[in-house]
């Protein structure tokens, strides 16, 4: 069995509980980090002055974790609306500047399901996403887009159009197994050049879905983890605690190791009635390949 070094984290969102409460739980769960949204409430970054950045990030760091990344995922058609887009682009300008306060150079994101087709919403996306890769590439940091809604090969492929690697990759192996059918070990090598942050996660397809009613498309319904949570529980596919759904773990983490990423292992789990039950079980089932 591959042996493997990266350090493990954790969504805090997946404790359903409060920002403080939830860093709590994940040091007792064995965290090494975790990944925080960023997006609405008490961690909106317009709702953070400087002082409160700098007592959030001196807390995290006494409990001894750090910040893997921010979710700054702002929902609906992703990049698709060139009407939303510029509000959307300066947002996640300032979540990227608060996950440099915080100690972390990555914000993992949904940008929208890329057409196959260079139409005009692919003209949208690739204009949106270029505004971010260049800002993130002026910092040093990175936009990751969560794998899922497109195949490795058709998401690379739109990667190479952008400068640098300012716009990289967030890589969910369940969300492929779900949703387009992609195998996670060849994706993961695909896009082996671009990942900076990972997702682990578990599930299995039940039946053929379209990723626009998973995801959204201008003109289908907007995506929203709600739909998406309600989808995994009762829909064309489930999302499952680790080692009972269909990613080969013993391969994937061989993969993990061979292209060489050393980032976070970032346990995600939207389902569920006891989450921290499930999370724990992850933390363990992680620990087993150090």
């Amino acid at each position: 069995m591959v042996k493997l070094n990266n350090p493990i984290g954790v969504i805090t969102d997946s404790f359903r509980l409060p920002v403080r409460e939830a860093l709590v739980k994940a040091k007792e769960v064995g965290a090494d980090g975790v990944q925080i949204y960023a997006v609405s409430g008490e961690m909106d970054p317009a709702n953070l002055s400087k002082a409160a950045r700098k007592e959030l990030r001196d807390y995290i760091d006494s409990l001894g974790l750090q910040v893997s990344a921010l979710v700054g995922d702002l929902g609906g058609h992703g990049f698709q609306d060139k009407e939303a887009n510029p509000a959307k682009i300066e947002k996640s300008k300032r979540i990227m500047d608060l996950a440099f306060d915080l100690g972390t150079h990555i914000v993992t994101t949904h940008i929208g399901l890329v057409p196959h087709e260079q139409n005009y919403i692919f003209e949208e996306m690739q204009k949106a996403c270029e505004g971010l890769s260049l800002y993130a590439n002026s910092l040093g940091g990175h936009f990751a887009i969560e794998t899922g809604p497109e195949t490795a090969a058709h998401l690379k492929s739109f990667l190479d159009t952008l400068t640098g690697k300012g716009v990289a990759v967030n890589f969910d192996p369940a969300n492929m197994v779900m949703v387009t059918g992609d195998d996670p070990v060849q994706g993961l090598i695909t896009l082996k050049d671009y990942v900076v942050h990972t997702h682990v996660k578990d599930g299995v397809k039940l039946q053929d879905v379209d990723p626009r009613d998973v995801y959204g498309m201008l003109g289908y319904e907007p995506m929203s983890h709600e739909k998406i949570a309600e989808m995994a529980t009762s829909g064309p596919f489930a999302e499952l605690p680790l080692g009972e759904g269909k990613v080969d773990f013993d391969a994937y983490f061989q993969a993990v190791a061979d292209i060489g990423y050393t980032g976070y292992l970032t346990i995600e789990r939207e389902v569920g009635d006891s989450p921290e039950v499930d999370i724990r079980k992850a933390v363990e089932f992680i620990k087993r390949y150090k």
